[in-house]
């Protein structure tokens, strides 16, 4: 398991707070879940990362899945909610079920039910994968 060491100060005294994998997964959900994608991206997501909708071609590097982040959140009318069902939490991987309330764009509002499973190298995700219905 990789851990993240993140410097802190107290009283002068300099101290070291050790996020696990446990950790890290839940902190990146609640900034999703409050609307923080794109920080929770820059501050979880490894340079070379590769991203992958279902069976679609995968996306590489941190520039090009960052913009295909924001094109997807533009895609979005109105986020009416979402919550975290489950987590799970293996050797270097980490898996989310997600079911979240969304209206697209020209679109009618709808429940969609995802997992992200995120593959886990250096302390930041290397690769997720996001597996839901395709209709």
């Amino acid at each position: 398991m990789f851990t993240l060491i993140i410097p802190s100060v107290r009283r002068g005294i300099k101290k070291h707070k050790i996020m696990n994998l446990k950790e890290k997964i839940e902190d990146l959900n609640q900034m999703i879940l409050q609307g923080k994608n794109i920080d929770a991206f820059e501050k979880y997501y490894h340079k070379d990362v590769v991203m992958q909708e279902n069976n679609q071609a995968p996306t590489v590097g941190k520039d090009s899945n960052r913009e295909r982040e924001i094109q997807a959140m533009e895609m979005i009318e109105a986020y009416h909610s979402a919550e975290v069902k489950a987590t799970a939490i293996g050797d270097n991987v980490t898996m989310t079920e997600w079911e979240m309330d969304l209206t697209y764009k020209g679109a009618p509002r709808s429940i969609m039910y995802q997992v992200s499973v995120q593959r886990w190298k250096e302390g930041q995700i290397i690769h997720e994968r996001f597996y839901y219905p395709s209709n």
